[in-house]
């Protein structure tokens, strides 16, 4: 691995990169922080698909193009004097220190829920009128049922055991079934959704991540599906000409690969 001292040589590298680029080139002159902004989003995702593939080589990558949208929104921010890289990387090390008082201060911790709970206790205390601040709005609903879950556990609002949550879902899923065979879609919508949100309530108490565990699944059906569109090709048949049961013989084909059910 790199020295510090080469690390920060890199990075610096990358500061007169930006700098010229946005001098120099045409594009990089143009943009604003608005129009860099689903650009970022896209790379983040980007940056998802590779941390969950495990592919190093790939969040190496991805984590360069993340690192440059940094110190592009930095390098814009200069322009107008409101902020710079240093000021980005004091902000996050005086936050880092102050909301790690069992590190940088007095506090004693004995594990990583009194860590989670002194975390926003202490964003509390910096003036935030509600724990639910620091969700995002914009995240995808699955997402921010789970960091809605997981920011109200941290001050103590929460389940006690695994099971009152399962004894909750399965509440949720009779009452869902209620609403369905009465057929109203409007009932039946606000009970699934309160299916959903138990759901990922259960896999975090089961220290699943909720998007990891559909993502993985959705990758798994992306895989087999094609499997199957492909093998329907080889004996040059179509799809929407195949019985169910003939389709069957080649999925059956495709879990066998990964050995997993689905």
């Amino acid at each position: 691995m790199n020295s510090r001292k080469a690390q920060l040589a890199a990075f610096d590298r990358l500061l007169t990169i930006m700098d010229e680029l946005r001098e120099q080139c045409p594009w990089d002159k143009k943009q604003t922080m608005q129009s860099l902004r689903h650009l970022t989003i896209e790379e983040t995702y980007e940056l998802g698909d590779a941390i969950l593939d495990n592919d190093l080589e790939e969040v190496k990558k991805e984590l360069g193009d993340v690192l440059l949208h940094i110190v592009f929104y930095a390098k814009i921010g200069s322009e107008t004097n409101d902020f710079d890289i240093a000021d980005v990387a004091n902000e996050i090390s005086d936050k880092l220190i102050s909301r790690h008082p069992h590190i940088y201060g007095d506090v004693e911790v004995n594990d990583e829920e009194d860590v989670k709970r002194n975390w926003e206790n202490l964003k509390l205390k910096e003036g935030k009128k509600s724990v639910l601040e620091g969700v995002p709005k914009s995240l995808p609903a699955l997402v921010k049922a789970n960091r809605i879950q997981d920011k109200v556990a941290g001050v103590g609002f929460d389940w006690e055991e695994p099971q009152q949550v399962w004894e909750k879902l399965q509440e949720e899923l009779g009452e869902f079934q209620e609403e369905v065979a009465k057929g109203d879609q409007e009932a039946m919508e606000a009970e699934f959704g309160d299916v959903l949100f138990s759901m990922i309530n259960y896999a975090r108490f089961l220290k699943i991540n909720p998007e990891n565990a559909l993502e993985r699944t959705n990758k798994k059906f992306i895989k087999r599906f094609q499997y199957l569109e492909e093998k329907a090709k080889s004996k040059n048949k179509k799809l929407a000409d195949m019985t169910l049961a003939e389709m069957d013989v080649f999925w059956e084909e495709a879990k066998s690969f990964d050995n997993c059910s689905l």
